[in-house]
């Protein structure tokens, strides 16, 4: 995912012109099929490359190629509001087996895929403090809510989509790279609830003034 620079270009472009008032629909049509084919291209060399580093995919999986395709379109998929749809994690581990190595991949991407979550709604929090008049008790007992936050996300994330999973042989072990995604919508709900209901414990914050930290 990393050869992806035209593409990301593309994606930017594409989004630039959903959110302009004067664009016309064709012209959006058109740009969205060209970004959908430079994704093709991109994710059938990337394919090619890690079909050289050793990498295969197991009997009823998708093609890699049509596995990174899926996965980069997934990134670059925003909603009618300009926020993206998903967060998107990847994770790899080496093990003795394929499915000891699985399970730590998974486990990986999903810790980077709560640490992104944390970075973007630590982000929202510190803003909505800034913009609300909170005394300094109130505005630390957010800070050590969002201190608590990623463990307690972690634990309540539901079910992650799994949108790339291949592995190579290491050796005598066996290596595996996945990539999750989580719905962004979903992901903020959690988030909220998880920080609302700390900060009903622990700051004496009343639900006007909570409701406003959690403007996002």
């Amino acid at each position: 995912m990393k050869k992806i620079n035209l593409f990301v270009i593309s994606v930017i472009t594409l989004t630039m012109l959903f959110a302009h008032p004067f664009v016309v629909a064709q012209s959006s049509k058109e740009l969205k099929k060209e970004v959908k084919s430079r994704a093709l291209k991109d994710a059938r060399k990337e394919a090619k490359r890690l079909g050289k580093d050793g990498y295969k995919v197991n009997p009823g999986q998708l093609p890699m190629d049509k596995q990174l395709e899926k996965s980069w379109m997934m990134a670059y998929e925003f909603d009618d509001k300009g926020q993206k749809k998903y967060f998107i994690a990847d994770g790899t581990s080496v093990g003795e087996t394929q499915t000891a190595a699985k399970l730590q991949a998974y486990e990986v991407a999903k810790i980077n895929l709560a640490g992104q979550i944390e970075t973007e709604i630590a982000g929202l929090v510190t803003t909505n403090i800034g913009n609300q008049q909170l005394s300094s008790d109130e505005a630390a007992s957010v800070t050590q809510t969002m201190g608590q936050f990623k463990s307690k996300l972690n634990q309540q994330m539901g079910r992650t989509l799994t949108i790339f999973e291949a592995y190579k042989p290491v050796g005598k072990n066996t290596e595996v790279r996945v990539t999750i995604a989580y719905s962004t919508e979903e992901a903020l709900k959690i988030a909220k609830n998880i920080i609302r209901e700390d900060l009903k414990k622990t700051s004496g914050m009343d639900d006007q003034k909570i409701s406003k930290v959690l403007e996002f």
